[in-house]
């Protein structure tokens, strides 16, 4: 399994104007050693930051550049990173997921990635199941963001097989059954039938 990472705080951004967010980027990185500074893929005029992104790296700003959704935004956002100081890069899988777009790709395409460079890691953001945890690991996705009620399911995993739940199913769907003292009396049959 992901090793948990503890100690990296990463700060939001606050404009969106490009020039600001670079001076905004200077500022937040003095807070710490620890700090990546959180930048999105655009502006929401669509401007793209990976210029940005690339000088602020070079000059030693550590970033998390965040709302990734395609490869190439991938291919862009590593391009940008590589060889500056140390960086993620977010993909966004689980809201990919919940439009029926398939994340898996894009993942594997991102970690393969970045695994060429020495210094840019793959965050798996959005995080919707316990199951994208065993999908991290499988790809070799070292973070991976998840709410607590995803990280409440973690110690479940691997504790049962296909059959044991689907008797626990089973047993569960009889229980309710009971306690809502559902019966249907079927024509024929004797009065102390269940």
């Amino acid at each position: 399994m992901p090793q948990c990472r503890t100690g990296i705080s990463r700060s939001k951004f606050f404009s969106d104007d490009i020039p600001e967010m670079v001076a905004q980027a200077r500022l937040i990185t003095t807070w710490g050693r620890n700090v990546y500074v959180k930048l999105p893929v655009t502006t929401t005029r669509g401007e793209p930051l990976f210029d940005a992104v690339r000088t602020l790296s070079r000059s030693g700003v550590k970033i998390n550049m965040t709302a990734i959704f395609t490869s190439d935004q991938v291919a862009c956002a590593i391009d940008a990173l590589a060889g500056g100081a140390p960086a993620c890069v977010s993909v966004f899988a689980g809201r990919l997921a919940d439009f029926g777009i398939d994340y898996r790709p894009i993942m594997q395409d991102a970690v393969t990635r970045a695994r060429k460079t020495t210094n840019v890691e793959i965050i798996w953001a959005s995080t919707r199941e316990a199951f994208n945890v065993v999908e991290a690991d499988a790809m070799r996705c070292r973070i991976i963001t998840a709410p607590a009620d995803v990280l409440k399911k973690l110690p479940a995993l691997g504790s049962k097989n296909e059959a044991e739940l689907s008797l626990d199913a089973v047993r569960a769907f009889r229980e309710d059954a009971l306690a809502a003292k559902l019966t249907l009396k079927l024509p024929g049959a004797s009065q102390g039938a269940e």
